[in-house]
């Protein structure tokens, strides 16, 4: 936090900013940053550019920092060049808006494959022919091996990603991802939204993880508008949030088991999963929940009657998921092949700030619900699960508890659930001449989505960037896959369960 304070003193604060502060600094003190961050006295939140400035969100403890640095000459310091966490999220930038990371140790384009028939789309949008120049996949030496590509089309109804294997036998020496597939657009289709429009394309990043994405843009909207959203619509939104948790995390059990040719847990999390959505279709009208949160508050409300559904989820899952928990622990051939598998150090779950599941079993405990914390978690009582061992196992048994979590959490929401309003007024036509600025942090099941929202005064998005935790996770994958065998590729893969869409906005 210290070094948060001193950063603050050297800039120069911008006062349509709201939630938390957000500071115009020099090159100096941007250089100083990028020392604070590769020294561990901060985690890196997000790196992105409205076109005109390089903005970096950081926090240290529950406090939250936005440097920003002017480019007008389409330059500014490499973060990537000390901190590999941002080296992704500047070739981003590169890519999308032409601004140039001096240093940067990675110039090969990001999400621009070479398909596109402009460069630079949010920046000069030069025409540009559409070559689809090759990848050029870093090199392994040493003898004997050999290269495995595997996608970017894979088996099954998966999204898009390009993985490269170098292999000495079964023995994985390195591996190296291409993303990108499913780019679409999102930041540019944003810009010059309606509140109403940009809410939908929020919802729309991860559709694993509308919720998130929609609660995440929503009080980022509502912190640059001052807004008070009423106390029955925040608990309904954790109570949406804790459903796509159970969800997600019942879905993720049995695919992990799956992929060990354990089928029968796969079989019994996918009934409970669909157990799930079918009781957030019956209390919200859609199984994913998709556009049930909207800025100001819900565009959903519960039936009293419908918390009967809710508390008859509760019932099945606590009876049955014990007996699934059981079979996974006692399964010799199951634990053969998730424990000590698939190994992300903790000193790297640190230093990318890994979030969720990801993050927790290899020893970090970070969960955006309690830091920074925001309402209505700061009034309930849960835990977070934290391990070390960092391998597969750990990344299931994260899940496992956080169900249990989730399902105390969604009982206390239910009890507590006040009568009122779930909307409240925007107030468009008291945010003034100047726009706004909002930012905010929510924690989905993967780990922590950030929004950063900058609203005109006719209620249109000037500018937003939404931040998916799988940025600094897919790295990571890339590390704890090392000096595995191929064939547990799959299982590694699924226990981080990374997001493409996500990723690739």
């Amino acid at each position: 936090m210290a070094f948060l304070s001193a950063l603050t003193d050297r800039g120069r604060r911008v006062e349509a900013q709201r939630s938390w502060p957000r500071i115009v600094v020099d090159a100096a003190t941007w250089r100083q940053a990028i020392a604070g961050l590769a020294a561990g006295e901060a985690t890196l939140l997000g790196l992105w550019s409205d076109g005109e400035a390089i903005h970096m969100a950081l926090i240290a403890e529950a406090e939250i920092l936005v440097l920003s640095l002017p480019a007008p000459k389409r330059r500014y310091p490499s973060v990537g060049l000390s901190h590999a966490p941002a080296l992704r999220l500047e070739r981003m930038i590169r890519d999308l808006y032409g601004l140039e990371p001096e240093g940067l140790p990675d110039a090969r384009p990001w999400i621009d494959h070479g398909r596109w028939d402009v460069s630079q789309p949010l920046g000069a949008r030069r025409r540009a022919p559409a070559t689809g120049a090759a990848y050029a996949f870093l090199k392994a030496e040493g003898a004997p091996l050999h290269e495995i590509p595997v996608g970017p089309v894979h088996a099954g109804i998966i999204e898009p990603g390009h993985f490269r294997f170098t292999a000495n036998g079964e023995t994985v020496v390195r591996l190296e991802e291409r993303l990108g597939y499913v780019h679409k657009g999102i930041e540019g289709l944003m810009a010059g939204a309606p509140l109403e429009r940009a809410a939908r394309l929020a919802c729309r990043v991860s559709g694993d993880s509308t919720v998130a994405y929609a609660i995440a843009f929503a009080q980022a909207v509502e912190a640059a508008l001052e807004l008070t959203v009423p106390q029955r619509a925040v608990l309904l939104r954790a109570l949406m949030a804790e459903l796509e948790r159970l969800a997600n995390h019942f879905g993720d059990i049995g695919a992990i088991c799956n992929d060990a040719s354990f089928s029968l847990m796969h079989a019994h999390c996918g009934a409970l999963r669909e157990q799930v959505l079918r009781t957030a279709d019956a209390c919200f009208g859609h199984r994913l929940m998709m556009d049930c949160v909207v800025p100001g508050g819900t565009a959903a409300d519960l039936a009293s009657d419908r918390t009967r559904i809710i508390r008859k989820l509760i019932e099945t899952v606590r009876r049955s998921f014990p007996e699934l928990v059981e079979l996974y622990d006692e399964t010799a051939s199951l634990q053969d092949r998730t424990v000590s598998t698939g190994i992300l150090k903790p000193e790297l779950a640190r230093q990318y700030g890994a979030g969720g599941y990801v993050g927790r079993a290899s020893g970090r405990a970070f969960d955006a619900r309690r830091t920074p914390g925001y309402a209505p978690y700061g009034e309930l009582e849960f835990e977070i699960p934290v391990r070390k061992e960092g391998d597969v196992d750990a990344r299931v048994w994260i899940r496992v508890r956080e169900v249990e979590q989730s399902l105390a959490l969604i009982e206390q929401i239910v009890g507590r659930l006040p009568q009122g309003p779930v909307r409240g007024e925007l107030g468009l036509a008291e945010s003034g001449n100047e726009s706004r600025e909002g930012l905010a942090l929510v924690e989905g099941f993967r780990g922590d989505v950030l929004a950063w929202v900058r609203i005109q005064r006719d209620g249109t998005i000037a500018h937003a960037h939404l931040r998916d935790p799988s940025w600094f996770q897919w790295p990571l994958l890339e590390a704890a896959i090392e000096g595995n065998i191929v064939a547990d590729f799959p299982l590694c893969n699924k226990s981080f369960n990374c997001s493409y869409s996500g990723h690739d906005l």
